[in-house]
């Protein structure tokens, strides 16, 4: 175990997290890669150390899921009581084996490969009519205007969800309203009071969408998961409402994340922009991967110890939390060198930005492909492409990582 000196642990509250986690990310990982947090849990920044909690099905998981909320709301709280909490404790993403493994099996049996890769072509038509509709204005917020629609689209065309309803606007808002409550915290009367409605809202749509497939079955993305009801074990429509929510919601939000959060980091280098710019079809992919490396949109994932074990020398208990520094390890100089310099030629694909293990992100090939295709579209579309750098506002959000507005004008 390496001798380390001390540093102040780590406080996910702080301001400076939102505006650049960067330095004290690398402080923390270069002086203090282990320890507790005056919050209850412990805190793990390093790459290998990371990745060894998050790869490690055996003694981590998601485990007690009302004992780590009581952890913030105190021992009286009920959160089952609450739309957001149950939804969250229901969803397959936030649980342990075997019921882990038997819904995300239902789930890729549905979001095939095969149905994934078969995207790519109105992948690109939907970057084409997006950019028609603002290139001839000369200016563009890339977040609302791009970045947010594209994935959107997307994963309404893969759903079999007509982009253009009444009720797009309210589901777009209702994801982060809802996603609050992924957020280790506890939330203020008025953000779970919103997190309960949005999660309501979305329960509503997608109940009313998974009887109509039933009904009238058609070769989409929500009708193969419906059919799963018809297979041995299959998913239940509540079920399948929670499942449909965790795609649609992480459908759009991290990766219109990734997209943000790549295209800002072009023009903070534009050296990199430029090589982009001269070889988009060349670079686009390996653009996507540092991207992801240098700005994840997950910044931290949190993992419970199911059993007493030992991280680089270190006793874990079994029931003690371990946030894992997601974006810290990342740009750990053990695992990638020169980790501070953004280099689109990289090709690191081994970040750990989709997780890991039993929980690595199901919808990984999708954003990998929406992105590539996002990055060739704008480099080759918009070459003389320049962001104003000063206006760009991150969300005030620790755990994801993107902007609100990216203005670029041309």
């Amino acid at each position: 175990m390496e001798a380390v000196a001390v540093v102040e642990p780590f406080d996910p509250s702080l301001p400076e997290l939102i505006t650049d986690p960067y330095p004290i990310f690398a402080e923390i990982r270069e002086k203090d890669p282990f320890h507790w947090s005056k919050f209850g849990y412990w805190v793990v920044s390093r790459y290998d150390h990371v990745r060894e909690v998050l790869m490690n099905r055996k003694d981590f998981g998601t485990g007690d899921f009302i004992a780590n909320l009581k952890l913030f709301y105190g021992p009286d709280f009920d959160p089952m009581a609450n739309s957001a909490y149950r939804w969250l404790f229901e969803v397959f993403i936030m649980q342990d084996p075997p019921q882990h493994t038997r819904t995300r099996g239902l789930v890729t049996g549905s979001l095939t490969a095969k149905r994934v890769r078969a995207m790519e072509p109105r992948i690109r038509e939907i970057c084409a009519e997006l950019t028609d509709a603002f290139v001839s204005e000369g200016h563009a917020d890339l977040m609302t205007q791009f970045a947010y629609k594209l994935p959107v689209m997307v994963i309404c065309d893969l759903m079999g969800i007509d982009y253009g309803a009444p009720a797009m606007d309210r589901l777009m808002a209702a994801i982060p309203e809802a996603f609050v409550a992924f957020e280790a915290r506890k939330l203020t009367e008025a953000e779970l009071a919103t997190a309960n409605r949005a999660i309501d809202d979305l329960e509503s749509f997608f109940l009313a969408e998974f009887e109509d497939r039933l009904a009238n079955p058609r070769d989409d993305l929500l009708t193969a998961l419906a059919q799963t009801g018809t297979m041995p074990d299959g998913l239940s429509m509540h079920e399948a409402t929670t499942v449909a929510i965790a795609l649609f919601g992480a459908g759009f939000e991290t990766t219109a994340n990734i997209i943000g959060n790549g295209l800002y980091r072009l023009h903070c280098h534009p050296d990199q922009w430029q090589r982009l710019v001269d070889a988009p079809a060349a670079l686009a992919a390996s653009t996507n991967e540092e991207a992801l490396r240098y700005e994840s949109s997950l910044v931290a994932a949190y993992r419970t110890a199911l059993n007493d074990t030992v991280i680089d020398g270190h006793p874990v208990a079994k029931g003690q939390r371990v946030l894992t520094l997601v974006g810290a390890a990342n740009r750990d100089g053990r695992k990638f060198p020169d980790p501070d310099r953004f280099d689109i030629g990289r090709g690191a694909s081994d970040h750990m930005s989709f997780g890991g293990g039993i929980h690595f992100c199901v919808g990984a090939e999708l954003a990998r492909i929406e992105a590539r295709v996002a990055f060739e579209h704008m480099a080759t579309v918009l070459p003389t492409m320049r962001v104003d750098l000063s206006s760009a506002e991150w969300r005030d959000n620790f755990l994801f990582r993107g902007l609100l507005r990216l203005h670029a004008t041309w």
